[in-house]
């Protein structure tokens, strides 16, 4: 239990978020400002974003606490190997930057399903629109609340659910009446909150345990060095090895930072093409500390654990005659002992910001999904107002389905695991039919249409009976090589079709796909270091050298 300074912070911190976020998002009605498109002020920001504020926006909404949590859990577990979900992620954000910014820009789009509308038909609009709703429910928001509950439990020992339901509560407040502003705004100081948060309990870790040597030397006295390499053989009990990362990872990783809207929402609203390309790109740079200050810490609770530094033996059972740890746990048991009063008030201030920035970012894209892809389509002539009021019913709605679906989620014995689990089965079919659709000309409307249907279907199918029958040869295939598989199978699919059925081109989706990958990289830039395709190849630079070092 945490003491009541600690917890007096944590609760001042809700309080001051909540009134800055009511305060961003309602600015301009205070200022008497007319707003000409309400809606995309509210859904976009009135298109007015720029580069650093959406690079932080982009690390706020994919960190949450599922990350501090169980990137510390995996850590403990298997060393840095999960660190590769985060570096790998430098890598698409560059092709976010590079190739898919421009077609978003320029297009005009609000959002992605309208993106494929004008490159292929209604028909795929209409699909990716449902799976973005769902996935943001299942993938952005139930995981985050799961994990979040966790660690309030722990922590204050309050009722799981009754804690989730007060920060939900809280953050749908300012989401749904500020809208991306308020999301935007928030996140960006939520981003700064995390990662000081995470920086102390690194350095909280590093000085018990003595430093990189001592631990490096208790890894080696227990025949544990393979816990340092991010790069594993083939037949490691991870299931890992170094060819399903580079194999999966873009599978899962396409889908996520290019093809989502709650992702990509906050790209769509920014001021022009070059703030929207620099954006993800300092989002790059920033995915670079995840493994120093998530996964390395639960490297050290492991450590620590094996020389008495940190007592485990709450989280230990016993099983089969064995004591096994339930890792679960670890970070809320790593700020309880390494960290002082009032730093632990910090700590969970930072787990706040996680869970709250994930759950305003998930909220705020399903409201616009819901508004413009599904209800403006059956009523065209619907007003700004009443699109906003559509969208704020779909957000709270969204929130109590969440909510329901806790209790399933967390049947997963890694929150982490389960969370990629559940993403490698989604996003094969979507990746597979926006990689077409931009860099091949004959990528056609009826193929992308079957591939969404027949991919979505043999992903569900797939998981449905790995979960039912786990001892079979396809239950044993990993998660990442099973991604790249079924993308294969998409892949596949998608050319066959669209060959039986060629392309016929409109007008809008003549200028949507690249003639040659060389086209993408015209457009000049900024001058001096600011430049999109300068900072691409120092971010490809330092990534090339971090991966070498720790294959």
């Amino acid at each position: 239990m945490i003491h009541f300074i600690d917890i007096s912070i944590s609760a001042m911190y809700i309080a001051a978020i909540l009134a800055v976020g009511l305060w961003a998002g309602l600015k301009h009605k205070r200022n008497g400002a007319k707003v000409q498109n309400e809606a995309g002020e509210y859904f976009l920001a009135g298109k007015t974003l720029r580069w650093p504020m959406i690079g932080l926006a982009l690390f706020a909404t994919n960190i949450s606490c599922v990350h501090l949590v169980s990137l510390a859990q995996s850590g403990f577990d298997t060393g840095l190997l999960n660190g590769n979900f985060e570096w790998m992620a430098a890598f698409v954000l560059i092709l976010l930057a590079l190739f898919f910014v421009p077609f978003y820009i320029r297009s005009g789009v609000s959002t992605l399903p309208d993106f494929l509308e004008k490159r292929y038909d209604r028909a795929s609009r209409d699909w990716l629109a449902v799976i973005s709703v769902l996935s943001a429910i299942i993938v952005h928001i139930s995981f985050s609340l799961l994990a979040g509950g966790i660690v309030l439990h722990t922590l204050f020992g309050v009722n799981m659910y009754l804690s989730i339901i007060g920060i939900s509560i809280i953050t749908a407040i300012y989401t749904i009446v500020g809208g991306l502003k308020a999301v935007v705004v928030t996140e960006s100081i939520q981003t700064v909150v995390l990662l000081c948060g995470a920086v102390i309990i690194s350095v909280a870790a590093y000085n018990k345990m003595g430093g990189w040597q001592p631990m490096v030397e208790v890894l080696r006295d227990s025949g544990q060095m393979d816990r340092l390499s991010m790069m594993r053989p083939h037949g490691d009990e991870s299931g890992m090895p170094w060819y399903a990362v580079f194999l999966g990872y873009p599978v899962l990783g396409i889908w996520y930072w290019c093809a989502d809207q709650t992702i990509v929402q906050r790209v769509l609203g920014a001021k022009d093409e070059n703030h929207a390309r620099v954006g993800p790109l300092f989002c790059g740079f920033i995915k670079i500390l995840p493994v120093f200050i998530f996964v390395l810490p639960g490297l050290f609770a492991y450590t620590l654990s094996q020389t008495g530094g940190l007592d485990v033996s709450a989280l230990t059972t016993i099983e089969d005659g064995r004591k096994v740890v339930n890792s679960k746990g670890i970070y809320t048991l790593m700020i309880t002992q390494l960290l002082p009063e009032g730093l632990i008030g910090i700590l969970v201030a930072a787990l706040l910001s996680g869970l709250m920035s994930q759950i305003s970012g998930a909220l705020n894209s399903i409201s616009t999904l819901v508004s413009y892809d599904i209800y403006q389509r059956s009523n065209p002539e619907a007003t700004d107002k009443k699109l906003i009021m559509v969208g704020k019913a779909a957000a709270g709605f969204s929130m109590v389905l969440s909510l329901i679906m806790l209790p399933l989620l967390n049947s997963y014995e890694s929150i982490f695991n389960g969370l990629n689990d559940i993403i490698a089965h989604i996003a094969p079919p979507i990746t597979c039919v926006f990689l077409l659709g931009i860099f091949w000309k004959k990528a056609s409307a009826v193929s992308a249409k079957f591939t969404l249907w027949i991919g979505s279907a043999l992903g569900g199918l797939v998981f449905t009976l790995n979960k039912l029958y786990p001892e079979t040869i396809m239950g044993r295939i990993p998660f990442m090589m099973m991604a790249f598989y079924l993308f294969c199978f998409c892949a596949i699919l998608q050319a066959t079709l669209s060959c039986r059925f060629p392309v016929v081109h409109s007008r809008e989706s003549i200028g949507l796909f690249w003639k040659t990958p060389f086209e993408a990289l015209e457009s000049p830039g900024w001058r001096g270091p600011g430049n999109y395709k300068f900072l691409s190849v120092v971010l490809l630079f330092i990534m090339g050298s971090l991966f070498w070092v720790f294959r």
